[in-house]
Parts: structure tokens; C-alpha cells; sequence
């Protein structure tokens, strides 16, 4: 695992802007962590680094943000508020699953086993007494370590 340290949330945006500038066409990323831990100011920047000029914003309520006219499109889900995987089918799943897109999944366990064997979890941590946040990614994913 390769651990970063954002101090600030400025600084979350420029990693996500790094990794948004190297992401794989329909490249499948789970993003975990508490309310509050920086999924979305991450997702901001990775959307700047493809690209993307639209605002950014978090999909709790719609479950489903598309952005397009970066490099890559891009599907920001909140699968938070499905009751189970079955859901799924009902939110359009394997059709952006099958879109050559970056999709950032948040509450990814909600997908159950219908999430891509492939994709690359990302943990976010909130640190304790501190603006800090933590995020842990699998040594293996090259463009994210």
C-alpha cells in the first residue's frame, strides 16, 4: 500500500488533479471513507486534471454526476443510498461500467460483487485532531503511487 498526506484541502485537489491527468480510459475507482473525509474534493481534482470545466459536486442526492469535455468523461457515483446491489441494475450500472469513462465510486461495498474485480480502492481518512487526511492506495496501480 502507498500511503498520502494531504494537509489542506487544497492539497487533495492537486493530487486528485495528478491522478486525473493519468487515469486510464475505464478505469474503476472505489473511494471509502467517513462523511467529511475528502472524497469529493478529490474527485474535484481529479476531474480538473482530465479536464473537466463543469462544476463538481457531490452525487448524494442524484446518486449520479456525468461530466464530460475532458479528456476522459467521467461518472461520479454515491451508492450510499441504494438498499442493495439489485439497485444497481435501476441506476444504469453496466452501462457506465461499460462506457470507456473514469468512474469514482463512493460507498463502493454497496455494489456488493457486482464491482469490477479490477477496480483500484482508494481508503480516505480523516485524521484524528487534525485538518489532515489520509489516503491509501494499492502499491500496484501505477499512475496513483
Amino acid at each position: 500500500m502507498v500511503t498520502f498526506i494531504s494537509k489542506s484541502p487544497e492539497e487533495t485537489m492537486t493530487l486528485g488533479e495528478q491522478w486525473g491527468r493519468e487515469a486510464p480510459s475505464g478505469q474503476v475507482i472505489g473511494l471509502t471513507g467517513a462523511l467529511g473525509a475528502g472524497k469529493t474534493q478529490l474527485v474535484k481534482g481529479i476531474a480538473r486534471g482530465l479536464g473537466v470545466t463543469n462544476r463538481v459536486h457531490s452525487p448524494t442526492f442524484t446518486l449520479i454526476n456525468e461530466y464530460n469535455g475532458g479528456r476522459l468523461s467521467l461518472f461520479h457515483l454515491d451508492l450510499y443510498r441504494l438498499r442493495d446491489a439489485a439497485d444497481l441494475t435501476n441506476i444504469g450500472w453496466d452501462e457506465i461500467l461499460a462506457d470507456e469513462a473514469l468512474v469514482l465510486i463512493e460507498w463502493p461495498e454497496r455494489a456488493g460483487d457486482r464491482i469490477p474485480r479490477n477496480h483500484v480502492p482508494i481508503s480516505l481518512q480523516h485524521l484524528p485532531d487534525d485538518p489532515s487526511r489520509r489516503f491509501v492506495v494499492p502499491a500496484g496501480a501505477p499512475y496513483l503511487a
